[in-house]
This record gives C-alpha cells, structure tokens and sequence, in this order.
C-alpha cells in the first residue's frame, strides 16, 4: 500500500483553468487557420451584442460557430439557417463549456448550387415586398439631356456606352466610379445610386435624367454584387429612371427585375437611354413636309370652296341695279318737289299783305295776353307757395324732433368736412401757385441777363437808352452807358468804327510794346 501510494505522488496534478488553457493553445497552435465546410444550423440572427452564434454540422457531426460583430458588418451575404457554407477561421476552445468553436473571419455559399439557392431566397423575400412589381416600373425620358453611368471607370463598358452615345445622340455623361466586382461592389453601387438621387437640379453636377448600372460578363460569382439586397432596394427607391446592363444576355440579376429596363449589353443601354440623332431629323423633315403639302392641300381646297362660292354669288351690278334705279328716281323727284316748294313759297309770300293797322291788331293783341298773364301771376305765385308750404309741413309732420336734429347734425359735420376741404384744397392751390412762382423765379433769374453781368461781362447802351449788340453800330465821340453788376457807368469812343460784318482789327503789340491795345 505504500509503495503504490508513492507511485500516485509523482504524476504531476493540473488544475481545471490550467488543462483548459493548455488545451486551447494547442487547439489553436494546430487549427489557426481552417477552411470548414457544413450546413448552418441554429441560426437564430445577431445576438443584442451583435455577435452570431450558431453550429456547422454533417450528417455525423457537429461543431459550435461564432463570428463577432465586426466581421459579421464585412460580410457578403449574412448567414442562413439550412444553407450550405464553406466558412473560414480558426479553431479555438471555450473553457466555460469545455466545448471546441470556430471563430469564422469569411464565409461563402458552398458553391454554385448554394449560391443559386441563395439567390432564389432572396428573390421571393424581395418580391414579396413588391420590388420588382411592374406597375411600379417607370418609362425612360425619350430625350434626356444628362445621363449618369455607374460602372467601373478603367473597363472596356464606359468606352463603349460612351461611344454608342456619341454616335447616336451626343449628350452629357457624368460616371460614378465604382467596383463591379469583389466584396464592397455591392455597397459602392447603392451609394452611387443613392448619391445621383442626391443631386439637385441647376446644381455644380446636374442631376441626371437617366441612370445606367453597367457590367460585363461573368460568372455568378463575378456578378455577386448586384444580387445584393441593398442594391435592390437602391433601385427600388431611386427617383431616377435605371436601365440595368450587367453581364451579357443570358446573365441575369436581382437588379435586372428591379430595375425599369434591362439591356442585354451595355451597348443595348446606350441605345435605349438616347435616339438616334439623324433618324430624328430625318423624320422632322419627313414631318416637315407633310405638313407644308397638308397646308398647300388646304389651301387650294378652302380656295375653290370661295370660288365656288363665288360663282352662286350674284354679280355688283345685278345687286346694285335695284337700289341705283331707286336712287335715280329719287333724285328726278327731289328736283321737281324743290320747285314745286320753292313755288308755293314764293306765292305765299307774295300773298302777305303787311300794314300798320295789321301791326297795330297784333301789338293789341300781345298787350292783352301779357297783361292777362300779369293778372294771373299774383295767383299762380300764391298757389306755388301754398303747395310748397302744404309739402313742407308734411314732410315736418313726417320726421321726429330726434331725426331733425339728427340731420342738422349730419349736415353741420358735412358742412365742415366741406370747409376742411374747401380750405386744403384753397392752401394747395396757393402752394401751387406759390411753387410756380418760385419756379418762374428762378427760370427768369436764370435766363436774365443780370445773371451775365455777374460773371463780368457788360450790357453797353447808346444816349437814348438803347441796346448796342454790334461794334459796327458805334460811331467816333459816341456817348454810351456801360452796364455793370454793381452799376452804370459812362463811355466815350475813341478811334474809328469797325469795319464790315463786325470784325475787328488785331492791335499790333509788336509795333507798340508794353500795350495791350483799347477796346474803345
């Protein structure tokens, strides 16, 4: 019993924390970099921390996984309970469980099939919500004058929608440069939907009428990125009209349902978004002379319209034939009635036989009428005022002492607003006149010739008072009047007259230095 005893004593005794730790470094010195392939099950969403925690089994086993919450925001696609997933990371052990996990740094559908399922998942969620309804689909402006393309800038796609473009209607393109392939191809391209949506009309950028999401051909994998929800749903809520051309014609994605039109190529989204140029024109001359033959043809039919018209019509002379005939008549009849009057005028008169006697009856006869009227007036005055009266003391009866005093009240404040009146209007008049006659104050004042004198001239005048406007007009010991500003002065002249048409004589202040010569 001893000797067993002291056998027991030499194994080496570990602690629980200490075999635990120990078995996590080897687990992960051994397994730092795995690549596991299994089906997802548990799954369940992120956790309130925003880690994932679910299992990756077979049909004979099963192992614990876990992603944390930043690598989870870095994923492609988020995990799916049932899908099939090749996931990478590293091994490691949870000492609190005793039990072994995956830490997963990437994960990827398990091939082809999976990815396919993947995709055919998230086409029926985002159908369901009504993102690729047709009814919601919008029609592409038949002329748009800028036109966005959201693609790789250094590929082979821009070149040619470019030149498609500048062949059949050249117009502005603005490119936004994005990824059309890898891990972030997805986000770059919501962004860029998200940010043409973003511009304002009349800005630095011009917003685009038309936007292109463009991309080559290539396997599922390659085109990945526009299976992504988020560019769906950029599509989906882009106020801008998208035709998408991503792959060839036989490829297709979630972005081709959800967008307004699918090209089969990006050379297919050049011709949709733009006309052809001289097609148009050609059909606007095509237009335009259809137009000018439909305007001849109407012209010549309203033409022979008024020319048959015209022929019902009868002719000038057939409408005035009538009336000229009444005219003549009248006019042969005019003639014999104004002598037939002038006539009867002439024997009536002659017929008037006037005298004083008669002139004396007819004088009577006034006389008796006006006095008769003189008589009657006393009597028609006395009855006019008796009516007035009779009237004016029913209309008394007819209003209170209250309405009369309210009249005169009525009539006291017109009256003065009329004064008030009477007196602006009597003050603006006199400032106008006022004004006015400061004004021609002024103007005479201006336009008097005092006003030259103060600027050193002077007004010369003859003995009797008389403007002198000419030099020729001044004769030798002729008295004269100067006017000046300040007063009158008198003159004499001296020398001869100038001579004819008023010019005069340069003194020669050569001859005579020091002098300057005399104005008289």
């Amino acid at each position: 019993m001893t000797g067993q005893d002291d056998s027991l004593s030499n194994v080496a005794e570990f602690s629980v924390s200490e075999i635990s730790q120990a078995l996590k470094r080897t687990v992960e010195d051994a397994f730092g970099h795995v690549r596991i392939r299994g089906e997802i099950s548990g799954y369940r969403g992120p956790h309130a921390s925003g880690h994932c925690y679910f299992a990756l089994k077979d049909e004979r086993a099963r192992i614990e996984a876990v992603i944390w919450r930043g690598t989870f925001s870095r994923l492609r696609f988020p995990p799916q309970e049932g899908l099939e997933v090749v996931a990478t990371g590293r091994l490691t052990t949870y000492p609190g469980s005793s039990k072994y996990q995956i830490v997963i740094d990437s994960l990827e559908p398990a091939g082809a099939g999976a990815l396919m399922a993947l995709l055919e998942e998230r086409k029926r969620k985002l159908a369901a919500e009504g993102l690729f309804a047709e009814e919601r689909k919008r029609p592409l402006p038949f002329m748009p004058h800028v036109i966005g393309v959201v693609t790789s800038p250094t590929g082979a796609v821009i070149r040619d929608i470019i030149h498609r473009i500048t062949d059949r209607f050249p117009v502005h393109v603005v490119v936004w440069p994005v990824r059309v392939q890898g891990e972030t191809a997805g986000q770059e391209v919501a962004a860029a939907i998200s940010g043409f949506n973003a511009l304002e009309h009349g800005g630095s950028i011009e917003r685009p009428d038309v936007l292109i999401v463009a991309r080559g051909g290539g396997s599922l994998e390659d085109l990945w990125g526009f299976n992504d929800e988020a560019v769906v749903r950029a599509v989906a809520a882009s106020r801008i009209p998208i035709i998408s051309a991503v792959g060839h014609e036989t490829d297709w994605t979630l972005i081709d349902l959800a967008a307004d039109r699918r090209a089969p190529t990006p050379t297919g989204a050049a011709e949709m978004a733009v006309p052809v140029k001289a097609e148009l024109e050609a059909n606007l001359a095509r237009l335009s002379a259809r137009l000018k033959a439909a305007v001849s043809r109407d012209l010549e039919r309203r033409r022979q319209q008024a020319q048959a018209v015209a022929r019902a019509l009868p002719s000038p002379d057939q409408l005035f034939a009538l009336p000229r005939r009444r005219f003549d008549e009248a006019a042969g009849r005019l003639a014999r009635a104004l002598r037939a009057a002038t006539r009867g005028k002439r024997l009536h008169f002659e017929g008037l036989r006037l005298s004083i006697t008669t002139l004396d009856r007819r004088i009577t006869e006034a006389r008796r009428r006006a006095v008769q009227c003189g008589d009657r007036l006393p009597l028609v005055y006395l009855g006019f005022v008796r009516n007035r009266r009779a009237r004016f003391d029913r209309d008394a009866a007819r209003i209170s002492p209250h309405a009369r005093l309210e009249r005169i009240r009525l009539n006291r404040q017109r009256l003065a607003e009329a004064g008030a009146r009477a007196d602006r209007a009597v003050q603006s008049r006199i400032d106008n006149a006022r004004a006015q006659s400061e004004q021609a104050m002024r103007l005479g004042k201006t336009l008097s010739y005092t006003s030259v004198l103060a600027r050193g001239f002077a007004l010369v005048r003859d003995a009797d008072d008389k403007p002198l406007k000419q030099a020729r007009d001044l004769k030798p010991g002729q008295a004269l009047r100067l006017q000046f500003s300040d007063g009158i002065a008198g003159a004499v002249t001296t020398g001869k007259s100038a001579g004819k048409s008023g010019e005069r004589k340069k003194p020669d202040l050569a001859k005579e230095p020091g002098k300057q010569g005399s104005l008289f």
